[in-house]
């Protein structure tokens, strides 16, 4: 192979769930961590252990691709791809399973642009359908790893660049700069459990069919939703904050059984005293929650206090630098 390629862990900012009552989403490249296709060899630093149950992953990804009558399995070259895994290549990645932030997503941006035989060209300019084409070429790849897919993961990961998605249109977009935020951050928050994607995605579409909930999610949520995106995205900052608030309190009513238990009073909490606000990250049941705060020096002072880790995201390199200084 080439010197191997990185491809980014993703956060989806928001868009979990409401996706398939096709609500507007907005999801961010994490460059954090990364992973990339590589071969097993004697020189390597690497988990041995990790490295052959990836290659073993990576066998039974071929196998649902070889036997797969889907026509897109004709896109790439699976042939050489059995090959490569006879010969040890496996998945080296630093972004941790189960946690929301697109593992399963780099590893199918990883695989379509080393196995393509025509993989379409990452450029600003592609043309909505072919972006439409690649999203379903990935939802595809990416079924096997989560039962269903919206291919948004591999697509963020493949081309490394805030991505938005509206009304079936999707657009290369950009946030407000960290110096916009002031004193306040993006952040993560670790739960210290693993999610499973499959049983939560199954378990939100049976809720769904009570109609009830069902308009909850759609009258309600959803609005909160795709005003909290167009406020960031245009840098409406304090009418971010204020939807964001109401947006998180909802998803604190309505999707209980995806917030670990013991993290449902520190999600309460932040709505109470306004220091922080909450929501999902991907399907949760664990992995990261995403945080948001206009003061991150106090609010990391909070958590920690409380025993948690929390990763920034999207903050000021100053603001960084005064905390680390008072540790």
């Amino acid at each position: 192979m080439k010197k191997p390629e990185f491809f980014y862990s993703k956060i989806l900012l928001f868009g979990e769930y409401t996706v398939m009552q096709q609500s507007t989403v907005l999801s961010i490249p994490f460059t954090h961590y990364q992973g990339s296709l590589r071969f097993l060899n004697s020189e390597d630093y690497t988990d041995y252990a990790f490295a052959h149950e990836s290659n073993r992953s990576l066998l039974g990804f071929y196998n649902y691709l070889e036997q797969s009558n889907h026509e897109i399995t004709k896109l790439f070259d699976i042939e050489r791809f059995k090959h490569d895994i006879d010969h040890g290549i496996y998945f080296e990645s630093s972004i941790p399973q189960g946690y929301g932030i697109g593992s399963s997503g780099a590893l199918v941006a990883a695989f379509y642009t080393a196995y393509a035989y025509n993989p379409l060209r990452r450029n600003a300019r592609m043309k909505q359908n072919q972006l439409l084409e690649l999203k379903q070429v990935f939802s595809i790849l990416e079924s096997y790893f989560h039962g269903k897919s919206s291919g948004i993961d591999p697509l963020n990961a493949y081309f490394s660049h805030p991505i938005s998605i509206d009304k079936g249109e999707i657009k290369l977009t950009r946030l407000p700069r960290p110096t916009d935020f002031g004193q306040g951050a993006i952040f993560l928050l670790d739960t210290g459990k693993i999610g499973k994607t499959g049983p939560l995605v199954n378990l939100y579409l049976e809720k769904c069919k009570d109609n009830s909930y069902l308009e909850e999610i759609e009258n309600k949520l959803i609005p909160l939703n795709n005003s909290c995106i167009q406020n960031l995205v245009e840098g409406n900052l304090k009418s971010f904050y204020a939807t964001l608030k109401k947006f998180s309190k909802k998803q604190l009513e309505l999707f209980k059984e995806m917030i670990p238990t013991d993290f449902q009073s520190v999600w309460q909490e932040g709505l109470e005293n306004d220091q922080f606000v909450l929501k999902l990250l991907g399907s949760g049941g664990g992995g990261f929650l995403l945080g948001f705060t206009a003061d991150y020096e106090n609010t990391a002072k909070l958590l920690a206090a409380k025993g948690m880790n929390i990763i920034p995201v999207y903050v000021q390199s100053e603001n960084l630098k005064t905390i680390e200084n008072e540790k």
